[in-house]
């Protein structure tokens, strides 16, 4: 699996583990090894800029899903889209939600390539399916 990540954020991120978790999350939902992702992490003013023009939403989010290409069948190779985080909004999240910055970044990468694969959480039981699976990923990866 090719993961491009570019760091655009002036935060320190767990590089080499975003590549491994992403692997792992697209062996998993069983893509082709040839599969293409990119990951991208900004600071809070160009995740708010991305935010108002894709999502018409004001203020930064903490992560955002651009699909390009989504396999037709198991096997394809694509390129499937663009993953962007702002780690200072998941610091901020993961100090709420009592654990790391670190595992805040892994659920929302997780997350975002879910989006991109047709997850959605837009009603209660969408919500529970995509929030269950993208835990056991990320559970499933840290134990490996």
């Amino acid at each position: 699996m090719t993961v491009e990540l570019v760091n655009r954020s002036g935060a320190l991120v767990p590089e080499t583990q975003m590549h491994t978790l992403l692997n792992f999350g697209m062996d998993y939902m069983e893509l082709n090894p040839e599969c293409e992702i990119s990951l991208t992490f900004v600071d809070p003013q160009e995740m708010e800029e991305l935010h108002i023009k894709w999502m018409d939403e004001p203020g930064p989010t903490d992560v955002l899903s651009f699909p390009m290409d989504m396999p037709e069948k198991r096997g394809d190779i694509v390129t499937l889209g663009d993953i962007v985080i702002a780690p200072a909004v998941a610091a901020k999240q993961a100090l709420e939600a009592g654990h790391s910055t670190e595992h805040e970044i892994y659920i929302l990468a997780t997350h975002g390539l879910l989006h991109i694969l047709g997850y959605d959480h837009a009603d209660p039981d969408e919500e529970k399916v995509m929030f269950a699976l993208q835990e056991k990923i990320v559970k499933e990866w840290s134990q490996k």
